[in-house]
């Protein structure tokens, strides 16, 4: 079957099978030491209270009959081993269900997690590893050629991915279209890295010149990702370049790292011949009837389901990372449609004195979000920090706080899993007597400020979000 396999992509799938199940590995740790303390029996938004409602219990979930930290940390932990052994390659070795099961696997572990993750699994990457994941289940294994109608739909996933961020910034913020937004852009993001300051502080021409580039990038190149080779091979590169630009800039979790394997799909054996000289060309037997049969259904299955997406890429009112159905197959994918131009830090300080003055409150420090102004901001991405995250959005003016009360009443229990969440706990497990949060207006320090201040970020108190409470005043035990 000539039509069906595509023997010149066996480097791409490589690259999508490994670097897909590795982002599962990644997704799947990040869970087991997360989500107990975020979502677990005792966090901050308890699953079991989440699936008394009806729409949870609809959900694609192995909790919707139950769930236990103990459940939680087995299915992170079965998840984490099948997804090694598909970064090692060894599914792929036998017959192609092998590998259509070990990723159909983590495929539904994972979206079991995210399905009842609420707000702390809101994010439009999670559905991205999702259909990704679901879409690796069929490129065969070592014995079959890459089909090439999974190729073809991993070509729309990546022009949906590409150009639907591009539209939905053109279409949501003047700044993304008077070439501005990256004057305030690598100041602003939810979670800066050790760069972040030195591109905020480029020249704006530069700026501009990046926002122009992203246009080009999102808007025109995705379609060259359909026109026959090296067209597509180049289109792929200055994709994969870009990635890698804002992975050097920012902590976006696995998004950008995703994005770039699966940028990969188009690049045919042809192409890599000049860096792998030695790439091994196989002769392989036509696949199995079955395995068509599978593979051409599941493609309908798409087409029917593109639709949707396909609508929402040209609508006026266009959604931004929304998924259309409950098993997050053929979403809509964008990021920043609008650019934030300041920068808010929520705070949160403790007290141990019975009646606390200015000089008694002590701050806990997070891990990825910015805090201390003399804290050079870590590199944390592909790695989720999901709380720091969180605390992005409430600086923004989240109306959704639940998880944030409770997170105070876990700061004034000493609570253990959620001290481990951050990085510092200033009363060394103990629990303060009072814990509160301020509103601070965060920038970059210049050069000449940084050199006379020693610090990284300048700081402005503007406002209380939390004042001073105790276990006594918000009801805790």
């Amino acid at each position: 079957m000539d039509w069906f396999g595509a023997e010149d992509f066996e480097f791409a799938r490589q690259v999508l099978q490994r670097g897909i199940a590795a982002v599962y590995l990644v997704a799947f740790i990040s869970t087991a030491n997360q989500f107990p303390a975020l979502l677990g029996d005792h966090g901050l938004l308890p699953v079991p209270a989440y699936l008394q409602n009806a729409y949870a219990r609809r959900s694609p979930t192995l909790f919707r009959w139950g769930y236990s930290d103990r459940l939680l940390r087995l299915v992170a932990g079965g998840g984490a081993l099948v997804s090694a052994l598909l970064v090692a390659g060894l599914p792929q070795s036998g017959p192609p269900w092998l590998p259509m099961l070990a990723f159909l696997l983590v495929w539904a572990l994972y979206q079991s997690i995210v399905n009842v993750g609420q707000t702390f699994y809101g994010f439009g990457w999670e559905s991205l590893l999702i259909e990704a994941g679901f879409l690796a289940a069929f490129l065969g294994s070592d014995e079959v050629a890459p089909p090439l109608p999974v190729l073809l739909l991993f070509a729309w996933l990546v022009f949906r991915l590409e150009f639907g961020a591009g539209m939905i910034k053109m279409r949501g913020d003047r700044t993304w279209r008077d070439l501005t937004a990256l004057y305030y852009h690598h100041e602003t993001q939810p979670m800066p890295n050790p760069l972040s300051r030195r591109a905020h502080l480029s020249p704006k021409w530069f700026h501009r010149l990046e926002v122009l580039g992203n246009h080009i990038v999102q808007l025109g190149v995705p379609f060259l990702l359909f026109v026959p080779q090296p067209v597509a091979s180049v289109a792929a590169l200055l994709i994969v370049l870009t990635q890698l630009w804002l992975i050097a800039t920012g902590n976006f979790a696995w998004l950008n790292v995703l994005t770039v394997i699966l940028a990969f799909f188009v690049v045919s054996d042809d192409a890599v011949q000049w860096l792998i000289p030695s790439l091994p060309e196989q002769a392989r037997p036509d696949a199995p009837i079955w395995f068509v049969v599978v593979v051409l259904a599941m493609t309908l299955l798409q087409v029917v389901l593109a639709w949707f997406p396909a609508r929402n890429l040209f609508s006026r009112r266009q959604l931004m990372n929304a998924s259309f159905n409950r098993w997050h197959l053929q979403n809509a994918y964008g990021a920043f449609g609008s650019v934030t131009q300041q920068r808010y830090e929520v705070v949160v300080e403790g007290s141990s004195a019975e009646v606390p003055s200015e000089e008694s409150w002590r701050a806990y420090e997070f891990k990825g979000k910015p805090g201390d102004p003399r804290r050079m901001p870590r590199q944390f991405a592909p790695y989720h920090l999901r709380l720091d995250w969180l605390m992005w959005f409430l600086a923004l003016g989240s109306t959704d706080t639940r998880w944030f009360r409770v997170f105070l009443v876990r700061l004034l229990e000493a609570d253990a899993p959620t001290l481990k969440l951050l990085r510092v706990d200033p009363f060394n497990g103990e629990p303060p007597r009072w814990v509160r949060a301020r509103v601070y207006l965060y920038r970059f320090a210049t050069s000449a400020e940084r050199r006379e201040t020693g610090q990284v970020w300048m700081r402005d108190e503007v406002g209380s979000l939390v004042r001073p409470v105790s276990l006594r005043s918000v009801g805790g035990r």
